[in-house]
């Protein structure tokens, strides 16, 4: 053998030892219509598996997907599986739990004289002009909440003592009834839990392993409905939850996985499935909070600051969110289901508003003949009638088809067909009830789609006081190209960012998201009379928890811990507290001071208004752990395109319907044929793998260095 062949031998025996050592960490996003999948190696190489969602064992339709991203790594599902560590998933268990009702037999104990707290609700309507709204039954029936003889007054007295004797009676029933959880929200306990204490060692004593949620451990705030309602639902979840996702990831084992399963949560970060099976409340909308989160990483690519709009549309909902000055926007009123009719969560939560519009949103006509896009959705199941699922209603995405926005042939980058026949019969159909051409039909689907979003848009700009033409602009989501540049230009933004993963948005933002707990401690206290003592254990308390937790995390490309304390805060009377961020527990009299002038400063910022003469009180004392993953290698991710740079080849021409008397001659372009500093215009339609751009007329649509487009919708706007 001769020197060149023993190299030669010697470089392939040195490359396979390489490959084989690969490791890939692997995110994934369960939706109502697809599950999405985004695998990364240690150089920044992304791969995209996208598959149907399967409703009866969610793991096939994730296993499906991830089949279909081992196939692009040559690899089996077996050996992608085996070299992946972490997995993340975003979950629809617990969201899907609570919206159908499919939970847990859940005990409710409340104070006596308390009983109908889920019942009454909090006041207020969704709108001032509806009048016959009905509400829906409590999330925990009266049938099954009990009333503990106790009583804790406002300033954490014991005004009637627990009644041990009548506890352990009512449990004893609980146990014999079959109760599956209990959920415990007594008065006033952020200030005094003891009575919830003790009925939680009660609990552990009487009806044995029963999962429990005693309201001040979990969300020690004042407001009595979103606490009590909070709480039954994280009771109501653990049995679920324990036993979906144990039988979730039995599958991924079986399949190969060896390494760390984690879920994405709804703090915007994600943990391991221990810690998420003790508080499983954060599991709900864990995928839709990833989106801002992958919406920082990607407008940080093209911009310094600022803000950021993201929109993440799905088969089944369109998903809005708000990074401010870098800082993914948090709230803690979030609504599942309509504003005031569904279950309020008073704990902080990704800021996420969805609505009932993607591309599986069913269109039909009201009994007055007008056109109606939505809430009701095709999912996956059957599906658009495109997907020859057996789908027989009109939706967006058959409206797509028929405009010539979707390439029947090169669906999902050809791994799906799609039935163009089935998509012009329910257009047609609905056509006829509305005496309209079938072009203008699906036209006017889309823009009667085009308004729901837009409407989504505004709920969390303009009503919170925020320009959206002052935002950068994301848009994501597996529908988002179809029609976010009209949405965008009526709204006067002059740009909107697309990245080459816009179709696997939220599984994307899993790539690059951190490890995050929460915890908080009820320590009420005022201003003039401040209990230092009581404030040094509840930080005691919240950093021995956060330990714990940091130390139950294994995930090899974890990075050291990093703590952030809060102190919720409010004048006296007032209903919501402030979070304000402290460095320390205060000692002495002026470390104190300096936290209360903080607190003025961030209610003058929100409210325009500080009542510095007045008193200050201190509800409770809040830490927050991050533990950073390895992601500085996924910033590359995009900007590898397979064309020449600049290079721009048309694939072919299809005839496509803007709105205007006839169809257009309109190029259509695959991504590998476009490289970074390309420029398309108008009309356009451009083919990811996972998603379709349509870029409209007059707009334009250029590749950054990043390798994101950046499309020019036409707007006026001046800012």
């Amino acid at each position: 053998m001769g020197d060149a062949q023993l190299k030669r031998n010697q470089t392939h025996v040195a490359k396979q030892i390489w490959v084989s050592q690969i490791m890939y960490k692997l995110t994934a996003d369960t939706g109502g219509t697809f599950t999405d999948v985004v695998v990364t190696d240690s150089n920044g190489k992304v791969t995209i598996g996208k598959a149907l969602t399967t409703y009866t064992r969610v793991s096939e339709g994730l296993i499906a997907a991830i089949g279909v991203a081992a196939d692009q790594l040559g690899l089996s599902v077996g050996e992608l599986m085996a070299r992946t560590d972490p997995l993340i998933y975003g979950t629809t268990i617990a969201t899907n739990a609570v919206t159908t009702r499919q939970i847990a037999k859940t005990a409710l104990l409340v104070t006596q004289g308390c009983r109908e707290m889920l019942t009454v609700r909090q006041g207020g309507s969704p709108s001032i002009r509806e009048t016959s709204e009905t509400y829906p039954a409590p999330f925990v029936p009266r049938s099954s909440t009990f009333e503990v003889i106790e009583r804790i007054n406002a300033e954490g007295g014991v005004e009637t003592p627990l009644d041990e004797a009548r506890l352990r009676e009512t449990l004893i029933d609980v146990r014999d009834r079959g109760f599956e959880a209990i959920a415990v929200s007594f008065l006033w306990s952020m200030i005094n839990h003891e009575h919830e204490a003790r009925t939680g060692e009660l609990i552990k004593e009487i009806v044995g392993d029963v999962p429990y949620t005693l309201s001040h451990d979990l969300l020690p705030v004042i407001r009595e409905y979103p606490r009590t309602v909070t709480t039954a639902i994280d009771a109501s979840l653990k049995p679920v939850v324990e036993r979906d996702l144990g039988r979730l990831e039995g599958d991924l084992r079986q399949a190969g996985l060896t390494g760390i399963l984690l879920v994405s949560t709804s703090l915007g970060g994600c943990m391991e499935i221990g810690a998420a099976l003790s508080q499983p409340i954060y599991l709900l909308r864990s995928g839709p909070a990833m989106a801002p989160v992958a919406a920082r990483t990607v407008a940080s690519q093209e911009q310094d600051g600022g803000h950021t709009l993201v929109c993440d549309t799905g088969g089944t909902t369109f998903d809005v969110g708000l990074v401010l000055d870098g800082e993914v926007s948090v709230t803690k009123e979030t609504w599942l289901g309509k504003e005031r009719l569904g279950e309020q969560i008073g704990l902080p939560m990704v800021d996420i508003r969805s609505l009932g519009a993607g591309g599986g949103s069913i269109a039909w006509v009201d009994e007055g003949g007008m056109l109606h896009v939505g809430p009701q959705s095709a999912k996956s199941e059957p599906g658009p009638a495109c997907y020859g699922r057996g789908g027989n209603e009109a939706t967006v995405t058959d409206a797509a088809v028929v405009l010539g926005y979707i390439d029947p042939d090169n669906f999902l980058g050809g791994t799906m067909k799609l039935d163009a026949q089935a998509a012009r019969e329910v257009v047609t159909r609905l056509a006829g009830q509305i005496r309209m051409s079938l072009l203008d039909t699906a036209f006017g689907i889309m823009r009667v789609a085009n308004e729901n979003m837009m409407s989504g848009i505004a709920n969390i700009t303009v009503s919170e006081g925020l320009d959206p033409r002052e935002a950068a602009f994301v848009a994501g989501g597996g529908g988002a190209g179809l029609n976010i540049l009209p949405i965008a230009r009526d709204l006067g933004c002059k740009h909107v960012l697309l990245p080459p993963t816009a179709g696997v948005l939220s599984a994307f933002g899993m790539q690059v998201a951190d490890i995050k707990s929460q915890f908080s401690v009820s320590a009420f206290s005022r201003s003039v009379d401040f209990d230092y003592a009581a404030a040094s254990r509840a930080f005691e308390t919240i950093q021995s928890k956060l330990n714990e937790f940091a130390e139950t995390v294994s995930v090899s490309s974890a990075g050291a811990p990093r703590v952030r304390f809060f102190v919720g805060m409010r004048y006296p009377m007032q209903i919501t507290e402030l979070d304000v961020s402290v460095e320390k527990c205060p000692g002495n009299a002026a470390e104190l001071a300096q936290i209360i002038d903080a607190y003025h400063q961030v209610h003058e910022r929100i409210y325009a208004h500080r009542d510095a003469d007045s008193p200050v009180e201190i509800v409770y004392w809040k830490g927050e752990l991050t533990i950073e993953m390895d992601s500085a290698h996924i910033a590359n991710a995009s900007s590898a395109r397979l064309a020449q740079v600049g290079r721009v080849e048309v694939s072919k021409i299809c005839d496509a319907f803007f709105g205007s008397e006839s169809t257009v001659e309109t190029p259509i372009y695959v991504a590998q044929d476009i490289g970074t500093g390309a420029e398309i215009d108008g009309p356009a339609i451009v083919i990811e793998p996972t998603t379709t751009i349509v870029v409209y007329p007059d707009m334009k649509l250029r590749v950054s260095e990043a390798g994101n487009y950046i499309c020019d919708t036409g707007a006026k706007h001046d800012g």
